[in-house]
């Protein structure tokens, strides 16, 4: 079982660079099917580690960057094909933010003090990266189902492509928010650590 757990954590990573070629020649449901795989994963791991009591430092840090990977792969292919504000804005606000952890964490680390990702089911991180994925989710789908616009009629096709720009985009925003909060109480959880330091 912990090889099945690290292997789902590897087929995240994998997915998130083949996603930029699929993307880039236009292979949208490929895409699609490849994120959506990547984001249940997530999930999957997690939930199997707990169950069969198989987590490993491994296979933390393989989740944590399978995760990165993903989604910050994706949301930069995204600004690329639809290079306008509401998207490029909190893309580049969301990726300084993780990067903003990271150097915290690093700095953390020199002084041999770590700070854990929060373990509560619903912390904001969390709900931070779910939103992520819905909002990359929807996203994904709307371009996979634009392709189909010229051969069909179907009310339902019609209806997904008028709404899910709306999903995507209020998604992204309240992602923002998210990451925002987050990084929020990740700051005041550094200056808690810092003061090991003095001491």
């Amino acid at each position: 079982m912990k090889f099945f757990v690290n292997f789902l954590s590897a087929f995240r990573i994998a997915a998130a660079f083949a996603i930029i070629p699929t993307l880039m020649f236009g292979l949208y449901w490929t895409t699609f099917i490849l994120f959506l795989l990547g984001a249940l994963s997530d999930w999957f791991d997690g939930f199997l580690a707990r169950k069969y009591n198989v987590c490993t430092k491994l296979g933390g840090v393989m989740d944590h960057i399978g995760d990165k990977l993903l989604v910050v792969n994706t949301l930069i292919m995204l600004t690329v094909m639809t290079p306008v504000w509401f998207i490029v804005v909190p893309v580049i606000l969301m990726i300084a933010r993780e990067l903003y952890i990271s150097g915290l964490r690093e700095f953390l680390g020199t002084q041999k003090i770590e700070m854990p990702v929060p373990k509560a089911r619903f912390s904001m991180g969390k709900i931070k990266t779910t939103l992520q994925m819905i909002t990359i989710t929807a996203f994904l789908l709307l371009f996979a189902i634009s392709t189909m616009i010229v051969n069909t009629d179907s009310r339902l096709v019609m209806w997904l492509v008028t709404i899910l720009p709306y999903i995507g985009i209020w998604g992204m925003w309240l992602s923002l928010l998210a990451s925002v909060w987050s990084a929020t109480q990740y700051t005041f959880t550094f200056a808690q650590k810092l003061k090991q330091i003095k001491k």
